[in-house]
C-alpha cells in the first residue's frame, strides 16, 4: 500500500519541477491546500443533504403550496392484478406480440392496453409540488453560493487579470474564505451526485452523472495542486446560470407561463454567453497558454486542462439543446415541449376506463391527457445542473 500511494502521489506528476510536497506543508506562518481537507467534503456533503431535506419540507413545500403550485402526480391507471402483475414482474414496455396476448386475456382492445401502461409508467413520475421543492433547494443553494463567490472574488486580483492565478504558484497560501468556498462547492457536488439516484429522473442521467463526477474530480485536482484561483472562477462563472435556469422552472411550475418563458430565454443568453464565450475566452486561455508560459510543463497542468476540455464539450451539447429550444421558442410564440420531458404524454385521450373489443361498446374515455401539463423545456433540459 505505502507503494502504490507513493506512485500515486509522485511529485514529477502533480507538482511543477523543483517543488516538493514537504515544500507544500501548511506551517504558522502558512497554509497550504492539503489532500486530507478534501475529507470534510463527506459529512458536510451529509450536512448540505439533511439541510435540502428540511427546506423542502419546511420552507419550500408550503412556499408551493401558497403558490397554488399541484401537489397531485399524475393520472393514476385503474387498478388490475393481470396488468400489474405484467408491469411489475415482466416489462413495462411491452411488445405487440403481449398487447395481443392482453387484449384477448382481458377482452380489451390494443389501444386500451397501451394506455394503461402509460398512465401506470406516469404514476411513477413525481409531482409538480416535488419538483418545484427540488428547484427551490438548488436556485436557494446556487443564489448563496454565487453571491459568496462574487463577494470573495470582487476583492482579488486574478478576477481582473487572469495571470495573477499563476503569480507565485505554487506558494500561493491558501486563504480562509477560499477554503471555505471550495468546501461547501465540493460537497455540493458530491451531494448531487449521490441524491441524483433519487431525485427527479431526467433523459440525460448518464450525461450529468458524468458531468458530476468531472466537477468533483476538477474541483479536488485543482485543490490538491493548489490551483484554486483559477477554479474560484471556474465555480463562480457556471453557478451564475444556474440560478437563472431553477428560477425558469419554479416559474413554470407556477404557471407563470410569461414569465417562465423569460426567464427560460435570459438563462439561455447567460449559459451561451458564459460557457461558449467567457469560458473559453477566459479560462481555458489562461490555463492551456498562460498557465504553460508562466510554469513550463508538467503532467498534472494537462489533466488539468483535459478535465477542461471535457466540460466544455459538456457545455457545447447543453447550448445545442437550449438553441433547438430557444428556437422553437421564438418561431413558435411560446417554449415548446422537447425530448426531456419528465412525463410521457400521448396524442390521443388518456381515458382511465378501457374500451371493449365489442364495437357495441358505450364506455367512453375522459380525454384527460397523462401528460402533467408542465412545459418539458424546464423540467431539466439545460440543467447545468449542472455545470
Amino acid at each position: 500500500m505505502a507503494g502504490i500511494l507513493a506512485w500515486f502521489w509522485n511529485e514529477r506528476f502533480w507538482l511543477p519541477h523543483n517543488v516538493t510536497w514537504a515544500d507544500l506543508q501548511s506551517t504558522e506562518e502558512a497554509a497550504f491546500p492539503q489532500a486530507e481537507d478534501l475529507y470534510l467534503a463527506f459529512p458536510l456533503a451529509f450536512c448540505i443533504f439533511m439541510i435540502r431535506l428540511l427546506f423542502e419540507r419546511f420552507i419550500a413545500k408550503p412556499c408551493a403550496l401558497g403558490l397554488k403550485v399541484q401537489a397531485n402526480g399524475p393520472q393514476k391507471a385503474q387498478p388490475n392484478a393481470i396488468l400489474e402483475k405484467v408491469f411489475t414482474a415482466i416489462t413495462k414496455h411491452p411488445d405487440e406480440k403481449r398487447l395481443e396476448g392482453l387484449s384477448k386475456q382481458l377482452d380489451w382492445d390494443v389501444r386500451s392496453i397501451q394506455r394503461w401502461f402509460r398512465q401506470r409508467r406516469n404514476q411513477e413520475k413525481p409531482s409538480t409540488l416535488r419538483k418545484f421543492c427540488e428547484s427551490m433547494w438548488r436556485f436557494t443553494f446556487y443564489l448563496y453560493i454565487f453571491t459568496y463567490g462574487v463577494r470573495f472574488l470582487k476583492k482579488t486580483p486574478w478576477l481582473w487579470n487572469t495571470r495573477q492565478c499563476w503569480s507565485g504558484y505554487p506558494y500561493q497560501p491558501l486563504m480562509p474564505d477560499l477554503h471555505y468556498y471550495y468546501i461547501v462547492e465540493l460537497s455540493f457536488y458530491w451531494s448531487l451526485m449521490f441524491s441524483q439516484f433519487i431525485d427527479v429522473k431526467r433523459k440525460d442521467f448518464g450525461i450529468m452523472f458524468t458531468h458530476h463526477i468531472v466537477a468533483v474530480t476538477l474541483i479536488s485536482f485543482s485543490y490538491v495542486t493548489n490551483l484554486t484561483r483559477v477554479g474560484t472562477l471556474i465555480l463562480c462563472l457556471h453557478d451564475a446560470s444556474d440560478i437563472v435556469l431553477e428560477a425558469a422552472k419554479m416559474a413554470n411550475y407556477c404557471k407563470c407561463q410569461k414569465l417562465s418563458d423569460l426567464l427560460f430565454l435570459t438563462f439561455a443568453v447567460v449559459f451561451i454567453v458564459s460557457r461558449l464565450g467567457i469560458y473559453p475566452l477566459w479560462i481555458l486561455n489562461t490555463t492551456l497558454f498562460e498557465l504553460y508560459e508562466a510554469l513550463g510543463n508538467f503532467p498534472a497542468l494537462w489533466v488539468f486542462n483535459v478535465l477542461l476540455v471535457v466540460l466544455q464539450i459538456l457545455h457545447c451539447f447543453w447550448s445545442y439543446l437550449i438553441i433547438k429550444t430557444a428556437y422553437k421558442a421564438i418561431s413558435k410564440g411560446k417554449v415548446a415541449k422537447d425530448a426531456r420531458s419528465d412525463v410521457e404524454s400521448s396524442s390521443d385521450e388518456e381515458g382511465t376506463v378501457p374500451r371493449s373489443k365489442a364495437p357495441h361498446s358505450t364506455v367512453a374515455t375522459n380525454g384527460t391527457s397523462g401528460a402533467n401539463g408542465t412545459n418539458g423545456y424546464l423540467t431539466g433540459a439545460t440543467s447545468s445542473e449542472e455545470h
